[in-house]
């Protein structure tokens, strides 16, 4: 797994949504993340230090990892690019298909609004 800067990964992830464009999916997992160790953070908690925590961002597509970490001042700034890519490549999805509210309230009045369970 490569630890890139912010820029680097979204042009990588770019690319990686490119290549599965005909097939194959590109899995993106976003999680916190202090980057410390267990220990390390014990330390920190004993000593009354503050914890920085970053958002961990991993993406694969199956062969290849790529991740990057982004801190609390970059994160309004990286989160625009990255909604930005996603609208960009999420090309190959169906539109969904949505009942008319009118349709689905005069079905309700016609039965009567109540619909009886039977019970053994």
């Amino acid at each position: 797994m490569v630890l890139l800067q912010p820029d680097p990964f979204l042009n990588e992830l770019t690319s990686m949504f490119e290549h599965s464009t005909e097939k194959g999916s590109v899995w993106v997992t976003l999680k916190r993340s202090s980057l410390k160790s267990k220990v390390q953070k014990n330390k920190m908690t004993t000593a009354g230090d503050a914890i920085e925590y970053r958002c961990l961002i991993r993406a694969t597509d199956g062969k290849k990892t790529i991740s990057t970490s982004v801190g609390a001042k970059d994160h309004q700034r990286f989160q625009a690019s990255y909604a930005t890519i996603l609208k960009a490549h999420m090309t190959a999805l169906k539109k969904r298909e949505r009942k008319d509210k009118k349709k689905g309230a005069e079905g309700d009045k016609k039965e009567g609004g109540v619909k009886k369970t039977n019970r053994v």
